[in-house]
């Protein structure tokens, strides 16, 4: 009697190690699989014409083509050489009408700026397209180059004030071809819009800085 009582203990232990076993395994796999959930399971593939939504919302979601690539990739560093421009003003712009357009350059271009680096991102494409960027004027419409930027630098006042506008206009004449290419070619609703923006507004500041041009 004493000897199956021993063997029966035996088994019921075993059997609940067992079970605990089993128990703290699922609780694991559960454990796991929420993880999973939080943080988003990778995506497989290569990247298509649709955007991926982004956690911060900052992509440009939807069917997009090479020209909204090339768009970005390109307006990114016409927009970089524009702040640039305009940081040379601080200390240098003498005219009030020069200083209120600088201001609105920076607060306007620095955030497009972010944007369409996550649309490129959300994209899977590059934000450099390869071909001109930075100071060298080459392959984008209206960027400076070296000696434009080192001769704006040089001068103050008024003598800064007329070859801001003039470097300026052609600078802005040049995002808005690049603009309105977009509004033909592009297919990415939200950087078409983006587009219409930068036609409207820097197409107004153009008119500004020739009537600023006309008093100096």
């Amino acid at each position: 009697m004493r000897s199956f009582t021993r063997s029966t203990a035996r088994k019921v232990a075993l059997v609940g190690a067992a079970t605990a076993t089993g128990l703290l395994l699922a609780a694991c796999g559960t454990d796991d699989g929420k993880s999973g959930r939080d943080h988003g399971a990778p995506t497989s593939g290569t990247p298509t014409a649709t955007a991926a939504p982004s956690a911060t919302g900052a992509a440009a979601t939807g069917a997009f083509n090479d020209a909204d690539v090339m768009f970005a990739q390109m307006m990114i560093p016409h927009h970089e050489q524009a702040l640039e421009m305009a940081r040379l003003a601080e200390g240098r712009a003498e005219d009030p009408g020069v200083r209120k357009l600088v201001t609105a350059i920076e607060r306007a271009q620095d955030p497009e700026i972010q944007k369409m680096k996550a649309w490129l991102k959300g994209w899977g494409r590059p934000e450099s397209a390869g071909h001109g960027s930075g100071g060298s004027g080459h392959g984008m419409a209206g960027m400076m180059s070296d000696q434009d930027m080192k001769d704006l630098a040089a001068v103050e006042g008024k003598a800064f004030d007329r070859k801001f506008a003039e470097l300026m206009i052609a600078h802005h004449d040049g995002a808005v071809a690049m603009a309105k290419d977009e509004q033909r070619n592009g297919r990415n609703s939200t950087a078409k819009a983006l587009a219409d923006d930068v036609v409207r507004t820097q197409t107004a500041e153009v008119t500004e800085l020739r009537t600023i041009l006309d008093r100096l």
